[in-house]
């Protein structure tokens, strides 16, 4: 067994900080929403994949891509939000087992309504309290952690069932390959 790579002074400074406010982050930015719209932080991420969508709706295997969550977190979200009335599941026309998910009237009123305290939320907690280098050094370590941590999930999905992320059947050689 190889020795374990441990952090650095430096590197644990930076792995706490976002520790310290990640999850605090997601509480207060959740808590608003709540509060001014009756969504949770998880139906506003939906609402916004799928509002700024061509059509306002994606499949569902684009939408679990697009929001970086499991196949079944992502069917019973919907459920939760269909019966809401924010979203609806239509069939694909292109492929009969296909699944789209498409945001409703009331799910647009609903964002529009939403985007206003929470776009405020966000700035006051993170975006104002930033220098613009500091925003342009955020911006760009978050894209780099999302692209791998991406990747990781993809690859695991696959393994996982090995299915693309349409849900459609990968031949077997790539289903075990992981790729």
């Amino acid at each position: 067994m190889t020795e374990p790579r441990w952090l650095s002074p430096t590197e644990a400074r930076a792995w706490r900080a976002v520790r310290a406010f990640g999850t605090p982050l997601s509480a207060v930015l959740n808590r608003q929403l709540m509060s001014d719209s009756a969504l949770s932080t998880a139906d506003y991420e939906v609402l916004v994949v799928l509002s700024e969508s061509a059509d306002g709706a994606l499949r569902a295997g684009e939408l679990g891509r697009l929001t970086g969550w499991e196949k079944s977190r992502l069917s019973h979200h919907i459920k939760r939000m269909e019966a809401r009335g924010l979203v609806e599941r239509q069939d694909c026309v292109t492929d009969g087992r296909g699944l789209l998910v498409a945001i409703t009237d009331h799910g647009r009123r609903v964002i529009e309504g939403a985007a206003p305290g929470h776009v405020d939320a966000v700035r006051q907690y993170v975006i104002d309290g930033l220098t613009p280098a500091q925003l342009q050094v955020l911006a760009e370590v978050g894209e780099v952690v999302s692209a791998r941590l991406t990747a990781e999930n993809c690859r695991a999905a696959i393994a996982e069932t090995g299915l693309d992320q349409d849900g459609v059947a990968l031949p077997p050689v790539v289903a075990l390959s992981g790729v």
